[in-house]
């Protein structure tokens, strides 16, 4: 099978209008991420996402120019010329080598993939072929099919890199970083809001095949470059970089695409550690991670010597595996259960091997937000967190760092004298013994964001009920005092604390004085 990948290159002005014609061509076939959901039907599209190409293969039975582009570029089947003759301008895609005639028939070169942008766009994902329907176990498959070593391999768009892009702060900024571009999701979500977007990776593949995503996908073109880590921009800085890096903590170096080629968890303390030198102030470095948990050692600590100095961070692991559990879900990803039993058993002890030596019991996973304040005092937060969350958060991790900056700012004198508004959607539940006078505990709750829930007195939730930025938090507790025959004196000392928790987790909002 041929290496070959498509030739669009928006520089060359012929080029750039075949690609247009394609687009064109994909949006009015409605090969876009609401026409396959309304062709496959639910069932099919989530048997698709897991790897499951039999119910898509029946739902794409007939001639029309949507399921010809389906059986093209997600299911790889090859068609007649003719066929695809009707759904595309096919003359233009074998100029540009998106597809490749045998005979009668034409075949797809990449697998290409209809993506939803975040705010209603149409855009398409570029992989190697089978790394985006490939799966887990697909690896061995896609190999095959794109005729390429698997070490090379470009996967396409999967929930971490979703999760990322849902995650990212998406406020207008001059420069961003996607460092690990991969097939280019990060690039791509920043092309509406940065001016100039900058995408590295080590393997050259991965730099083609995101310069595809981003000419197909009718984007500006980023500033591609080939290379390790930082070391494509040399002291340069922006005002964001995002990055889903190759995280998987393993024996060797086998797949470029996830494993990171250093030692434990190293390629992302490197990550972190040196961000702060490229990130102008108040710049933001997202990447998802994962972390070894190491026998005698605290993870949060582990992790808060992780962030560099002049950084505030926030932390939150999603997730931990035993090593167990986790050298079998990247065995699985590399195909290895598929070979004799011998040769899996021996890479499994190679992995149980590299923790033993390493002292490490379990990996987490989550996500880690860096924002360059300059701040004497960094806010750092490290905190599990294993529960639905509401995205895109992008939103509330600014929100997170603003209230950050409240906190430090303000002394217990200024937070009894602040107002406070209870955020949106925060709900109340009472828990207690059926027919009982009192609860045992109230609980506030919130249903956006992080939808985090935090136990509270009947103090705090009358004071969180009455917050509407009306009067001073002082004033409410003087009046708490009385409805309960509390010295006032002493509730307002002892209340501060549990105010900032409040403000912290984002169930109260500091109200500006003289703003509604």
């Amino acid at each position: 099978m041929s290496t070959h990948l498509p030739t669009a290159d928006l520089r060359d002005p012929d080029s750039a209008a075949r690609t247009a014609r394609m687009r064109d061509a994909l949006r009015a076939a409605a090969f876009t991420a609401d026409g396959l959901l309304e062709l496959l039907g639910a069932p099919a599209y989530a048997a698709l996402a897991r790897s499951e190409t039999v119910p898509a293969l029946r739902a794409t039975r007939g001639d029309g120019p949507l399921a010809t582009l389906v059986r093209l570029f997600l299911l790889q089947r090859p068609v007649p010329y003719d066929r695809a003759a009707a759904a595309l301008p096919v003359d233009d895609c074998l100029a540009d080598g998106w597809l490749v005639r045998d005979g009668d028939e034409v075949r797809a070169s990449v697998d290409v993939r209809p993506y939803g942008g975040p705010d209603g766009q149409d855009w398409w994902i570029v992989s190697d072929l089978g790394c985006a329907v490939g799966g887990a176990g697909g690896i061995r498959a896609a190999e095959e099919a794109a005729g390429v070593d698997r070490a090379q391999l470009v996967l396409g768009v999967g929930g971490a890199s979703t999760t990322l892009a849902g995650l990212t702060v998406r406020t207008p900024v001059a420069k961003v970083l996607d460092l690990g571009t991969g097939s280019g999701i990060q690039a791509l979500h920043a092309s509406p809001y940065a001016t100039e977007v900058t995408a590295t990776d080590l393997n050259p593949r991965a730099l083609r095949i995101a310069g595809l995503t981003l000419a197909l996908s009718g984007v500006p073109a980023a500033d591609l470059r080939e290379g390790s880590l930082f070391d494509p921009v040399g002291e340069e800085t922006y005002d964001l970089i995002v990055s889903n890096p190759p995280f998987v903590i393993s024996p060797g170096a086998r797949l470029t695409y996830r494993d990171g080629g250093m030692g434990g968890d190293d390629l992302c303390r490197t990550i972190v550690q040196q961000a702060a030198a490229h990130l102008n102030d108040g710049g933001y470095c997202q990447l998802l991670a994962n972390w070894q948990h190491v026998e005698g050692e605290d993870w949060r600590d582990r992790l808060r010597s992780w962030v560099p100095r002049g950084c505030d961070a926030w932390i939150v692991q999603r997730e931990v595996q035993d090593v167990t559990q986790y050298a079998e879900l990247w065995l699985r990803d590399a195909g290895d259960h598929r070979t004799g039993p011998e040769e899996y058993a021996a890479r499994y002890d190679a992995w149980l091997e590299e923790f033993e030596a390493r002292r490490t019991k379990a990996v987490g996973f989550g996500w880690i937000t860096l924002r360059k304040s300059g701040a004497a005092d960094p806010s750092i937060t490290v905190e599990e967190w294993p529960h639905p969350v509401e995205q895109p958060l992008g939103s509330a991790v600014v929100q997170h760092f603003e209230r950050q900056d409240y906190l430090r700012a303000t002394d217990d004198a200024a937070l009894l004298a602040g107002r406070f508004r209870l955020a949106d959607e925060v709900v109340q539940e009472q828990v207690g013994l059926p027919g009982a006078e009192d609860p045992e505990h109230v609980v506030l709750r919130q249903n956006r964001g992080m939808r985090r829930a935090t136990k509270v007195d009947t103090v705090g939730a009358g004071f969180a009920g009455v917050c509407d930025g009306s009067l001073p938090a002082g004033r409410i507790l003087d009046a708490i005092a009385q409805l309960v025959g509390e010295d006032p004196v002493l509730l307002r000392d002892r209340t501060p604390d549990a105010i900032r928790t409040l403000v912290e987790q984002g169930f109260l909002e500091p109200v500006e004085t003289g703003k509604d």
